[in-house]
């Protein structure tokens, strides 16, 4: 295989116009979608386990309740009496990161290795710490932003768009280094070094690369939320 066989890019699938501009479905799009209906069929099968009743737990209903109560208690853990508001979106947010970054496994082209996907994760983390912010500060957070000397107000504002800068970016670079290196392994590499080898490469960068990231973006999240409480 060539240099020309490389292909690790978002792929247009079909176009059209509204109002004038040129949209497009795209990678991304699709494969988000199949992410969050497998997501969707995940909690429908598991909440249609946990309503059965059984003489004893069976093997799905134990696993479901496990991961829900590690996750609760993680939540928790990191944000003290504030966790019972925001639960239910930390716990939705990683399960959506986790999945899309492995969706890998499948031959999908994970949603994660588009920057506009992790920005915009970033984005609903960054206005719910500046609405945990302004609740908890009100006007305070005037003085907040001049501190310890007003000279450093641009700095200050800086800093707080940078959180969600930061936060995409990290998600987005991390998986898309996957992405690429996995691209560059399949197109380049001799046909008998795509045997066997391939699913170590998945298995760090897809499966164990993606579940870090995924505890990452997750505990930023509620460390950035939690300390705007403070």
């Amino acid at each position: 295989m060539g240099s020309s066989d490389v292909d690790f890019f978002i792929h247009s699938y079909y176009e059209f116009k509204l109002f004038g501009t040129t949209l497009s479905i795209n990678t991304t799009m699709v494969t988000t979608v199949i992410v969050c209906l497998i997501l969707l069929a995940l909690i429908v099968f598991a909440r249609h386990e946990i309503m059965k009743d059984y003489d004893e737990p069976n093997v799905v209903q134990n696993v479901v309740e496990m991961i829900v109560e590690k996750m609760d208690a993680m939540v928790e853990n990191n944000m003290g009496i504030h966790a019972k508001k925001y639960l239910n979106y930390v716990e939705a947010l990683m399960a959506f990161i986790f999945l899309s970054n492995i969706s890998g496994l499948f031959g999908l082209r994970p949603p994660t290795a588009d920057f506009g996907t992790t920005f915009g994760l970033a984005l609903i983390t960054f206005v719910m710490i500046e609405y945990a912010w302004i609740k908890t500060k009100g006007f305070g957070i005037i003085k907040d932003l001049l501190d310890p000397f007003p000279i450093f107000l641009p700095i200050n504002i800086i800093s707080e768009f940078a959180t969600p800068v930061s936060m995409s970016l990290r998600l987005f670079g991390n998986v898309t280094a996957g992405t690429i290196m996995l691209g560059l392994w399949y197109a380049l590499m001799p046909w008998f070094a795509k045997i066997g080898i391939p699913a170590f490469l998945h298995a760090y960068f897809d499966f164990f690369s993606g579940a870090i990231q995924t505890y990452v973006f997750g505990m930023l999240t509620m460390v950035f939320v939690a300390n705007r409480y403070e």
